[in-house]
Parts: structure tokens; C-alpha cells; sequence
């Protein structure tokens, strides 16, 4: 076998050399990713520049990338949190967050890749242990999850704004309270129920009555009314109208004024 040239080695040693160096020296930033720089002879962490994008690039062997997620992530937490009046109340929650893009350095540098353990999770914790002791066991189970999910957001989100951390909403999933006092707001909830229930139908049976007399008050002020403007000339009138009426009928009869009632006429048929 024929031996390398003198002149080959030189070069090959250099192409190994070159190959182990890109090797070192490219970094591969994946989707959702950004890369936090860290010069070791540099000034350690860039904090002064934009983060490394996706993609490839090369840097300095002796320097590192320190590779974070930059979508939005959800952390779940199960908490133990007291009531105003002292009862153990457990808060299921979901977090939803990502680091400031921006500053992604500076998180790095203050925070480390723990920030979620360090900052994130206590901070939600406080917000919750702070919330939920403004309110009684009945109110967190009934009316007020809305309202305790939007406050610990709020709190959460004034702890965690300045140390590089975005917060984007907070979700309560589940409140559970002792097995005795949730048996007890419930049966008092459908207590308030059935009493509203019942008030419903005293209130709709009081506008039927209401109703009634008001319709058998009308007709008996009509009544009233008519009664007082019927006189005896009226009702003469009105006989013998109904008399000339009758008269005209096909039917056989006899008519006989004036022989009636009040002087009203007699009707004969000829039966």
C-alpha cells in the first residue's frame, strides 16, 4: 500500500480539525425555540441582543446556547388555600404563559431555566393563598369562580410582569371543598330554591285573584250603571219597540195596547 504524501497529511489533519470545530460550533434552534448566547470570554450572557432565531447558525466553540421554549406553555397546579372563615379549600389551576421574548437574556441571567419553579409557581400560589381568603366556602362553590379566577390572574400577573415572564390567562378547573360543607351549601342552595319557588306561585295566584276581582268589579259597576239609566219610560220605549216588531211576524196573534204590565201592550197568540 502506497503511503500518503508528506504533503497530504497537512491537509487532512486540517479537514478533521475544520469538520470537529463546525461541529462544535453549529447550533440548530428548533420551532417555537429561541437560543440565549453565552460568551465565555465575551462578557457571559448577551443580554444587549436579540435572542437567536430558528434555524442554523454557528457560533464560537468556547461559547454555549442556552435553548428555551418560546410558546405559550401550560403549567397545571393542585393547591391547598384557606377560606375567609378557615376551611380548607383545594384550587385545581391552569397557567398559561411563555418568557418575554425580548428578554430572554435577562431572564437567563437572573432567573435561570428554572423560572418556573422559582418564580412562575410561587408567585401563583401567593395569588391564589390571597384570593380565595377573601371569600367564604359558599361563594367560591357557587357564585364567585369567575370573579376568583380573574383576581388571581390580575395578582399573578403583577408579581411575574417585571421578571421577563408573559403571563396570558389563568384557569380555574375545579374548586373542591370538605365533603360536609359542600352536603351543606347544597342542601341550603336548594332550600333557596324551593322558597323561591313557592313565593312564585303565591305571587302568581295573588295576580289571578287579582284578576278576577277586577273583572267581577267591572261587570258590576256595568251592571250599576245600567241599572241606574233604565227608567220606566225607557223600558216602555223599548216594549213597544219590541211589540211593533213582533207584530209584523207572519204568525197570527192579537195585539192589545196598553192592556199589559205598566201599561204596556198585550201580546195574544192564537193559541
Amino acid at each position: 500500500m502506497e503511503r500518503l504524501p508528506k504533503i497530504a497529511l497537512p491537509v487532512v489533519f486540517v479537514l478533521i480539525a475544520l469538520v470537529i470545530l463546525i461541529s462544535k460550533s453549529a447550533v440548530t434552534i428548533g420551532s417555537g425555540e429561541a437560543g440565549v448566547l453565552y460568551k465565555t470570554f465575551g462578557g457571559g450572557v448577551v443580554t444587549d441582543e436579540p435572542p437567536l432565531g430558528e434555524g442554523f447558525h454557528i457560533v464560537a466553540p468556547w461559547n454555549k446556547v442556552y435553548v428555551y421554549e418560546v410558546r405559550q406553555q401550560e403549567v397545571y397546579e393542585k393547591m391547598k388555600v384557606l377560606s375567609s372563615n378557615g376551611l380548607d379549600i383545594q384550587l385545581d389551576a391552569s397557567t398559561w404563559f411563555q418568557p418575554k421574548y425580548e428578554e430572554l437574556g435577562k431572564l437567563h441571567q437572573e432567573k435561570s431555566e428554572q423560572y418556573k419553579e422559582r418564580i412562575l409557581l410561587p408567585a401563583i400560589r401567593s395569588a391564589a393563598r390571597s384570593v380565595v381568603g377573601r371569600y367564604t366556602p359558599e361563594q367560591l362553590y357557587s357564585s364567585k369562580r369567575d370573579a376568583i379566577q380573574v383576581e388571581i390572574y390580575e395578582e399573578t400577573k403583577k408579581i411575574v410582569d417585571d421578571q421577563y415572564i408573559q403571563l396570558n390567562e389563568v384557569l380555574i378547573r375545579d374548586v373542591t371543598l370538605p365533603p360536609t360543607i359542600k352536603e351543606a351549601i347544597e342542601r341550603k342552595l336548594k332550600q333557596e330554591q324551593e322558597s323561591l319557588e313557592y313565593e312564585f306561585r303565591l305571587v302568581t295566584a295573588e295576580k289571578e285573584a287579582e284578576k278576577v276581582r277586577i273583572e267581577a268589579q267591572g261587570k258590576a259597576d256595568a251592571n250599576k250603571i245600567l241599572s241606574a239609566s233604565l227608567t220606566d219610560k225607557i223600558l216602555q220605549d223599548k216594549g213597544i219597540d219590541a211589540t211593533l216588531k213582533l207584530s209584523e211576524s207572519p204568525n197570527a196573534k192579537v195585539v192589545v195596547v196598553g192592556s199589559g204590565d205598566a201599561g204596556l201592550p198585550l201580546i195574544l197568540g192564537n193559541n
